[in-house]
């Protein structure tokens, strides 16, 4: 089966519409981390149970009324180890939504490259798009990281006892981050085969 440069260009185009779609659906959805708590004899499980995104967290199937702002947060209120997780949720809510700018510009770039069918162009947003996957990947990693010293903390201060009937999870939400890294990768190495492509047919006849 020959593949053509058509259908690289539309396949590239598919996979960055849909890493645009899942990191915009991430950032706005609310099971980036889950906590269960499962004690004995307590019989209600669902009102114990919550989740929590990069800007609310529900409790119960509540929202909670205090909803998490970093940006906002008077640093006065809080201990150093306190602002330092401040400080990185910042950072993961900077580097996710401006990933999500780059990859709408990208969309638009990459469109146009692909129209133009030019080498250059297509190389240009390739590495682009490399830099939105890089972007997206560091505030992922750092979420992550940002999760984990946040229940060392939590453990520190309420004791490894009480957290024994708590089970913790990464949701969904966090999935549909790491899906659009990986098609992020994916469409800047289309680009690339594509502008390769493109400049064998542009050579061709030249050659010729």
């Amino acid at each position: 089966m020959k593949v053509t440069l058509g259908s690289l260009v539309i396949t590239a185009g598919i996979c960055g519409l849909l890493s645009f779609a899942l990191l915009a659906t991430s950032l706005g959805t609310e099971y980036w981390y889950i906590i269960e708590m499962n004690p004995m004899n307590v019989s209600d499980f669902d009102d114990l149970s919550s989740h929590s995104g990069l800007w609310n967290t529900h409790e119960g199937g509540k929202m909670s009324v205090d909803s998490f702002d970093s940006f906002t947060a008077d640093s006065s209120m809080y201990s150093e180890t306190e602002l330092h997780m401040l400080s990185m949720h910042r950072a993961i809510v900077v580097m996710l939504a401006f990933s999500l700018v780059l990859l709408l510009i990208g969309g638009i770039c990459g469109l146009v490259s692909s129209l133009a069918r030019s080498p250059v162009l297509l190389t240009g947003t390739a590495s682009y798009f490399f830099i939105c996957s890089l972007m997206t990947l560091c505030g992922v990693s750092l979420y992550m990281i940002y999760s984990y010293q946040a229940l060392a903390e939590t453990e520190r201060l309420v004791g490894a006892e009480v957290l024994a009937y708590v089970h913790t999870s990464f949701g969904w939400s966090l999935v549909m981050a790491w899906l659009s890294y990986v098609l992020e990768l994916l469409t800047g190495v289309l680009l690339l085969v594509t502008a390769r492509m493109a400049k064998l047919q542009c050579m061709g006849p030249t050659m010729a």
